[in-house]
């Protein structure tokens, strides 16, 4: 039965460790970590943004990788997926161990590997064996992204859970503003190793500023105790609700639409349009914009107001419509329609994800009570391994077309609708009003 917007510890006393952090979830964990607001936000706001920073600030330097080490445009794309898909499969394994052994320990351990991977793809002499460093940055990773959803989850619940799954967006949306500017800018003074160098730095400043300041959220007496058996069972069971697995995969071709712009930007903007790094950042920067925006509209404005799935709703149909004229705009319909107009439609259908993703996570974590880690793994595993998926598609016509990119945001858009529709179907329940 789906959870309501009341407080899961309505009738408990929820203590607090010494930090006011609350080591439980409901209305006094929300109270109490309100106390530690702006800390613990700026903490899981970096967590959440590792990830598009590890991906988007390496996005300038992908036509430098495919000259430096020799290798065709497609093979260069597999970094990005391995390291997608290595967040995928990370989350799978992080995500039920942070349920039975807390949220800091695994989490630490995963920052100190995702540090020692990207260190190592400064010197990755090959393709290979950068898709290879790039995989183990991806699976260490995963840590901080299953990691800080479970926390939100450990201290809110209902309307605070979506509003702050907004807020986190905020801050996790400057990442993709400001990486692939910074990466513009350090390839005008290095090569793409200095890129992974610049990530390492980045990855030690946040192990340390997690090692003194996220503390525990999930105190033992709510830790699952069973092994790997019990952690599946737990994930078929989470599976096997169908309003969860509907919004799970409606996220998750939702997130594959946005990838699938990640992927192909560098070469859509860059080598079929003539722009420069500076120019693709700028543009990949203000989209970002766009779907920073439009979240903080969504939890400032529009949660509590009207229904976190008409708000969804919306949004999938507003990122179907532009992903239907980017198609009929990349394949010539129109003519030779040029660079502005094209960029103006990734930025509606970027602006759109500021809905979708914020409220797909709430909606399905919202389902969930015991078992937040393991809930997050399956958002996150399925939204990694979808966009791993789309990732070399987009690819598949080589770079002098952007009309694939379009094909496969298409495809995924109306899939996400669909599941949406199909498998929540939210007039049975009358919309869910956090």
């Amino acid at each position: 039965m789906p959870e309501s917007g009341v407080s899961r510890a309505q009738h408990t006393h929820i203590p607090t460790d010494r930090t006011g952090i609350p080591t439980a979830s409901g209305s006094t964990a929300t109270a109490a970590a309100r106390r530690t607001g702006l800390l613990v936000t700026l903490v899981l706001g970096g967590l959440t943004a590792l990830p598009p920073l590890s991906m988007d600030m390496y996005l300038p330097a992908l036509p430098a990788v495919t000259d430096a080490l020799h290798a065709p445009a497609a093979t260069v794309q597999l970094t990005l997926t391995a390291c997608l898909g290595g967040m995928a499969l990370g989350q799978v394994v992080v995500g039920p161990m942070s349920d039975r052994w807390g949220r800091r320990r695994p989490l630490l351990l995963g920052m100190v590997v995702y540090v020692l991977a990207t260190a190592l793809c400064v010197f990755a002499p090959t393709t290979e064996l950068l898709i290879g460093f790039r995989l183990l940055q991806g699976l260490a990773g995963a840590a901080g992204i299953v990691i800080a959803r479970a926390v939100v989850r450990d201290m809110y619940d209902g309307v605070e859970m979506a509003r702050f799954f907004s807020t986190l967006m905020l801050i996790s949306g400057v990442a993709p503003v400001i990486a692939p500017l910074i990466g513009g800018q350090v390839l005008r003074f290095t090569d793409w190793r200095g890129i992974f160098a610049v990530l390492t730095a980045v990855g030690v400043l946040l192990t340390l500023v997690v090692w003194k300041w996220l503390h525990e959220t999930l105190p033992p007496e709510e830790r699952h105790t069973g092994g790997v058996g019990d952690a599946l069972r737990t994930m078929r069971g989470l599976l096997g609700d169908r309003t969860f697995t509907g919004y799970m995969v409606a996220g998750s071709l939702a997130f594959a639409a946005l990838f699938a712009y990640v992927s192909a930007s560098p070469f859509v903007v860059q080598e079929i349009y003539g722009a420069s790094p500076q120019t693709f950042g700028l543009l990949f920067g203000i989209n970002s914009i766009g779907l920073i925006t439009v979240g903080q509209i969504n939890g400032k404005v529009l949660v509590g107001r009207i229904s976190l799935d008409k708000a969804l709703g919306f949004g999938l149909g507003v990122i179907v419509l532009a992903a239907t004229a980017l198609l009929l705009m990349t394949s010539g319909v129109f003519g030779d329609v040029g660079l502005v107009p094209v960029a103006a439609g990734l930025f509606v259908l970027m602006s759109a994800m500021g809905l979708a993703m914020p409220n797909t996570n709430a909606l399905a974590l919202m389902r969930t009570k015991h078992a937040a880690g393991s809930a997050s793994a399956l958002l996150g595993t399925s939204s990694f391994l979808i966009g791993a998926v789309a990732s070399p598609l987009v690819g598949i016509a080589g770079d002098a077309t952007a009309v694939p990119m379009a094909v496969v945001q298409l495809v995924c858009a109306v899939g996400a609708m669909a599941c949406f529709l199909a498998l929540c179907r939210p007039w049975q329940r009358g919309g869910a009003r956090a």
